[in-house]
């Protein structure tokens, strides 16, 4: 019997899709036209393969209304919020394509008499792309357009959680008419996963998932020599001045903190907030988290859906009672959010002080709807809290002092610094992270480099006589 991947609902626990897993000549048959598809995809002009992939992008925006059901039944996320992650695929999508002309422009050094020199930006041929669930088409655009537009063939493996979306993405190259084998959606098992970057049918793995994961994704390389893409999460750090506009953050860190249920790499994890506002800003933090809605993802009312299965709550819930049993304070009642319950993947979202840096919870991923909440004297212990972290993927300052916030942002170890701002990614500027957040980079004309590499052509005229 065929070995089959299943998406169970973090709705209902119902079996929402199942799907074959691709039979191991299916699979030496894709990479192999891949290979073939590339070999030509390559020589086609930049302009051209914008033109292909700006179909693509059309055509997925075109299964808007059927994509959004679709994202709450595979992970959860309320359908009143699913169209966002449309709006943010066609942001990098097109920003990408866009770009791509001059950041695949030769590099031409300054002219040396007698010679032709020039730096070509060539495709590294097949980039395989492993996606996960928690923005299923935000976190694969990221590689899948600007692999394509570089001049690589594309193999995507989506997470089981999110099958539907990887067929998405086949259906709208499809519907582009992109050449047979350049973009390739298969349904793969871990070990086969792993058998792909180890035996070489790959030149790029682009990874956005766990610590864990992207370890195995490093075992899976060895000795392979081909470079690795990690975006591995985060514990990102919120740090709120004596000068902030209190209402304005904290409705940005409330929601930061908890949109998606808090499934987010870049989601608000960690809080410290100056003595003069803290008990301001606390009370008004919890004061605005208590009007979510727990409930059916369905629901146009439901503003907080399932988190991805019990597991992962399970796993919040095993923090939150951590820190509570270590002396942290809970300011959000569970009762009155009656859809959360031990064993299911419903939680309610909380909020808790008193938290200190032995805590779990203020330093160990949390993915998940929980933030903690520290007083600070100023930007000193801020910063000295901000960067005691493993992870370094964004940080964000809130103040009215725009100096101040670069000064701290120059002395934060992150990826990505914000002021006023948290939980974006800007597809003009480079995505990525220091420490256990990952490694490479992707988006904005930078990202470009890392799908290519540099060919030099040095060439000397002929002396004659």
């Amino acid at each position: 019997m065929q070995q089959t991947v299943q998406c169970i609902s973090p709705v209902d626990a119902s079996l929402y899709a199942e799907r074959p897993v691709a039979a191991e000549k299916e699979l030496e048959n894709a990479f192999a036209a891949a290979r073939r598809a590339q070999q030509e995809w390559k020589r086609v002009p930049v302009g051209e393969r914008a033109r292909y992939c700006a179909r693509a992008v059309d055509a997925m925006l075109a299964m808007a209304d059927a994509i959004a059901p679709e994202i709450s039944w595979q992970m959860g996320r309320p359908v009143r919020f699913a169209g966002s992650e449309l709006k943010g695929f066609e942001e990098r999508a097109r920003h990408m394509i866009g770009v791509a002309e001059s950041a695949l422009a030769d590099v031409t050094p300054e002219l040396k008499p007698g010679f032709t020199r020039f730096v070509r930006r060539e495709p590294l041929g097949i980039v395989f792309t492993i996606a996960p669930w928690n923005y299923p088409y935000l976190t694969a655009v990221n590689s899948v357009i600007p692999a394509l537009m570089a001049g690589n063939a594309v193999v995507l493996k989506h997470s089981r959680q999110t099958l539907l979306a990887g067929e998405r993405f086949q259906k709208a190259f499809d519907a582009a008419g992109l050449p047979g084998g350049l973009f390739q959606n298969l349904v793969l098992t871990h070990e086969q996963t792993h058998n792909i970057i180890s035996s070489g049918f790959t030149d790029l793995v682009c990874f956005t998932g766990s610590l864990a994961g992207g370890a195995s994704m490093e075992k899976s390389a060895a000795g392979q020599f081909i470079p690795l893409g990690l975006e591995l999460g985060g514990k990102d750090p919120a740090y709120v001045r004596a000068d902030a506009e209190l209402d304005f953050t904290v409705e940005n860190l409330v929601d930061g903190a908890f949109f998606n249920s808090g499934q987010s790499c870049c989601a608000i994890e960690r809080i410290y907030v100056h003595h003069d506002l803290h008990d301001r800003f606390v009370d008004g933090f919890a004061d605005l988290t208590r009007r979510y809605v727990l409930g059916d993802p369905l629901d146009a009312a439901t503003s907080l859906g399932p988190m991805v299965n019990a597991n992962a709550a399970n796993f919040v819930r095993a923090q939150i009672d951590s820190a509570l049993g270590a002396g942290a304070k809970a300011h959000i009642d569970e009762a009155a959010f009656p859809p959360s319950k031990a064993g299911t993947p419903y939680l309610a979202p909380q909020v808790l002080t008193g938290v200190d840096h032995q805590m779990a919870v203020m330093r160990e991923e949390s993915f998940g709807p929980v933030v903690g909440i520290m007083g600070v004297s100023g930007d000193e212990e801020a910063i000295a809290l901000m960067n005691d972290s493993p992870f370094g993927l964004t940080a964000s300052v809130w103040t009215g002092d725009e100096d101040a916030a670069r000064q701290i942002g120059e002395r934060i170890d992150t990826g990505t610094f914000f002021m006023n701002r948290c939980d974006y990614l800007d597809p003009a500027l480079a995505w990525t992270g220091t420490g256990d957040s990952g490694r490479g980079c992707s988006l904005s004309s930078i990202g470009y480099e890392h799908l290519t590499r540099p060919k030099s052509f040095h060439l000397r005229a002929h002396e004659i006589g």
